[in-house]
């Protein structure tokens, strides 16, 4: 068994309160957060360490921007495409209909609030769907463009 020598020592309560919290949910003693808390601060590789985690994560959160980025782009050329598409094959409504239309398509758009409340809910995402293939390099066009055949 290895043996220790006691020392006290006084914290602010804020940071004694924070080191209490760390022991709980480690499940370790204040005393090994303590002295792994010293004994990292001692080290001389510490700044080396934090250095790559640091990259790591960096590294790691840039690529998660990448993909929010096509993600985006998807999403984008999707709602234009679609707009173009209503906008080409949808006539305008006369002036006596566009009270019942205002009403049926505030019920449509309810509908699609809550379908899509319970599509988010489930934590599917229509984009993991998608294929990521571009045209040109094996992929195919799924939706033609608006003013072709139409």
């Amino acid at each position: 068994m290895t043996r220790r020598t006691r020392m006290n020592v006084y914290f602010d309560p804020a940071l004694l309160s924070q080191v209490e919290a760390l022991a709980l949910r480690r499940k370790v003693s204040k005393s090994a957060v303590i002295e792994a808390a010293v004994a990292s601060f001692l080290s001389g590789d510490t700044s080396e360490r934090m250095e790559a985690a640091l990259t790591r994560r960096l590294d790691r959160l840039g690529r998660q921007v990448d993909g929010l980025d096509e993600d985006l782009a998807v999403l984008g050329e999707t709602l234009s495409l679609f707009i173009r598409f209503w906008m080409t094959v949808t006539p305008p409504l006369p002036e006596a209909a566009r009270d019942a239309a205002r009403a049926k398509g505030a019920e449509r758009f309810e509908g699609f609030l809550q379908s899509l409340g319970r599509k988010l809910a489930t934590g599917d995402r229509f984009l993991r769907e998608v294929s990521r293939d571009r045209p040109g390099e094996g992929g195919a066009d799924v939706v033609p463009e608006a003013d072709e055949g139409v």
